[in-house]
């Protein structure tokens, strides 16, 4: 049985802009092609607009580029089409939803933050692994929560209905988006704090807050995420899994891997083309079909129709 699936987050789009990444001939280290999407049973991808302070462009070039990219590629494969409320897997069509990875995207402004939700935005953290003028990060020195600014551009992605996706968020902003946050709450790529102690993973109760508002948590491939040694492989993504279940109810757990944002997977999740591995692994842990079908599929599909 292939089961369809659902990827929170991939930094593809980055790949595309900085590396040359082709979703019908990879490069080395890229792991998302069309041909591998499909091998996936990947029905539904979220493409992550991640930008790289790192780099002379700036963050708000960086995304308009990798805008025009995830446009491009809708616009030149008829196979790639936008998430709607009426998408299907069975229409053979893999659906696409943007999102962003780091609020330093929209510099600071409420009006770029509208514009990128005119251009198909449904989603976005505030940090990635640095803090900035929106919040801190998970893995910072300096562990506070939201600005005043942040407050703010929290305010209006609820007015808009674009998710607040708080993978990557310091604990004490995860706090404050639950309690002044009137809208979406997610974590795209964010694992078990209690399977593996690492500051980037979800504490329980934060697993439970997000899974009582709607919200759904997906797990990424990264290993010092997954275990606290050795090389992680399908079954630590499971495990993961199967304690957010656990914590939140099956319906709050899903995937995201975080492809093309990394530089070593699981052996046996290398890419895309390896997802239906992992539903192996989950019927090891005793789930049954319906309940992966919810984890790999459906509710991250359903927690993106109230966006679109």
């Amino acid at each position: 049985m292939i089961f369809a699936v659902a990827d929170a987050h991939c930094d593809y789009l980055y790949g595309a802009m900085q590396r040359g990444y082709d979703m019908y001939s990879p490069k080395p280290m890229q792991c998302l092609t069309k041909e591998r999407l499909r091998a996936g049973g990947v029905a539904l991808q979220c493409f992550a607009a991640w930008v790289d302070t790192g780099l002379r462009s700036t963050p708000s070039m960086q995304l308009v580029q990798m805008l025009d990219r995830y446009h491009s590629l809708l616009e030149s494969d008829s196979d790639f089409v936008p998430f709607t409320q009426d998408y299907s897997p069975s229409s053979g069509k893999i659906a696409c939803l943007l999102t962003i990875e780091g609020g330093e995207a929209i510099d600071g402004s409420l009006a770029a933050l509208r514009n990128a939700y005119r251009l198909g935005v449904r989603a976005m953290t505030l940090t990635w692994n640095e803090n900035n003028e929106l919040a801190d990060c998970a893995v910072g020195k300096r562990q506070r929560g939201l600005t005043a600014l942040g407050e703010r551009v929290i305010c209006e992605m609820a007015r808009l209905n674009m998710a607040l996706d708080t993978s990557h968020l310091s604990d004490r902003g995860i706090d404050e988006v639950l309690s002044l946050s009137s809208g979406a709450v997610y974590a795209s790529h964010s694992n078990s704090r209690a399977v593996c102690n690492h500051p980037r993973n979800l504490k329980d109760e934060h697993i439970a807050a997000i899974a009582k508002r709607g919200g759904v948590v997906g797990v990424n491939f990264y290993s010092p995420e997954l275990r606290e040694s050795k090389q992680a492989d399908a079954s630590d993504v499971a495990r993961h899994m199967a304690h957010i279940a656990s914590v939140g109810g099956v319906e709050c757990c899903c995937v995201g891997s975080d492809f093309d944002g990394m530089v070593r997977y699981p052996p046996d999740l290398s890419s895309s083309a390896d997802l239906q591995r992992l539903c192996l692994e989950l019927a090891r842990k005793g789930f049954s079909d319906r309940d992966i079908y919810r984890i790999m599929y459906q509710n991250l599909a359903g927690f993106l129709r109230r966006l679109v």
